[in-house]
């Protein structure tokens, strides 16, 4: 019922393209696809930005000059202000523009960009931030890892913009017996291969997450019981403003998500329960420590839980659709 309702949103917030309908005649086909070889993938790439023109513009640029281009590029602009309709208008033609009305955050952007990718049947889901620059190889390193071991989700490796691997998008691994590609049992959405017909059998992001954790929710649900592998020859940088940042206000969405993960997600296993929860709670930890206003975060933290068990998150249809009115 929930990829009805997101079929429906598209057909109400979103007009066709040329370009569009264009793809829509290959659906079919696409569909009987389940994992198809390198050479036959349909592959859409999917960049959710929100003001951020000049950061997409690089992402757009890179993404456009790799050694195997994805067959469909789609943005997902969460109500930009800053130029980012003219930018893709007037550089990137080609582009799939979705434009929502009003600012979802990264969950929402993705939520409704993978609804749409799958719409028009693709087979891999190449998901990327807006700050997120990838190396010319990076896509083919991903789809090389696909065909040759067949796996759920296939994420690159995060660097940040002095060379070092990014703290904050690095998972952790564990032998897989796949020599060179690590097993993952979650990734961040800065640069991740996902099958698609993994992600029809799970569903999408969860949109109300907004920020923070919509990505490691997702992707150890599509990966419980499956594959995931982190593909070393995939690079990208990504390009935050430091590898560590203390959360402030922001350690709300961290608490509500974590404790909606913990408690109506079934993305872990009960004996995974006990150890993510463990992990999270040193990272809080570290975060107060790290703090330079403790008062704050612990407002926050208690706004969190408070929201987080206090109710679960809204279906997907009911955020990508009002006016964001009542988010915190």
């Amino acid at each position: 019922m929930l990829w009805g309702q997101l079929g429906g949103i598209h057909l109400m917030l979103f007009s066709q393209t040329a370009f569009n309908m264009r793809c829509q005649h290959l659906s079919p086909i696409a569909r009987s696809i389940r994992r198809c070889p390198l050479k036959d993938a349909y592959v859409a790439s999917v960049v959710v930005t929100c003001n951020r023109r000049d950061l997409l513009a690089g992402a757009l640029v890179a993404i456009d000059a790799q050694s195997r281009a994805p067959d469909l590029v789609i943005v997902v602009d969460n109500a930009s202000s800053d130029g980012t309709a003219e930018l893709l208008r007037e550089h990137h033609p080609a582009v799939d523009v979705l434009t929502l009305p009003h600012n979802t955050g990264g969950a929402g952007g993705f939520a409704a960009g993978i609804a749409r990718a799958l719409d028009l049947g693709a087979t891999a889901l190449w998901l990327m931030d807006d700050d997120t620059l990838p190396a010319p190889g990076a896509l083919e390193a991903l789809l090389a890892a696909f065909e040759r071991y067949r796996p759920a989700l296939a994420a690159s490796r995060v660097r940040w913009t002095d060379g070092r691997d990014h703290p904050m998008n690095t998972p952790r691994t564990r032998p897989s017996g796949i020599p060179g590609h690590p097993r993952i049992r979650s990734a961040s959405f800065v640069s991740v291969l996902v099958d698609a017909a993994t992600a029809r059998e799970c569903g999408p992001p969860i949109a109300d997450y907004f920020l923070w954790n919509d990505d490691f929710e997702y992707t150890l649900r599509l990966l419980r019981g499956r594959l995931g592998l982190l593909c070393p020859r995939s690079v990208v940088v990504h390009r935050t403003a430091a590898p560590v940042f203390d959360p402030g206000a922001r350690f709300f969405y961290e608490v509500r998500n974590k404790t909606w993960l913990f408690t109506r997600s079934r993305c872990l296993a009960p004996g995974e329960r006990l150890l993510y929860a463990g992990s999270t709670a040193r990272r809080w930890a570290r975060a107060f420590a790290g703090s330079a206003d403790r008062t704050r975060l612990a407002r926050e933290l208690g706004r969190g839980l408070w929201a987080g068990v206090r109710s679960g998150p809204r279906p997907n249809a009911a955020v990508l659709t009002d006016k964001g009115s009542d988010r915190p």
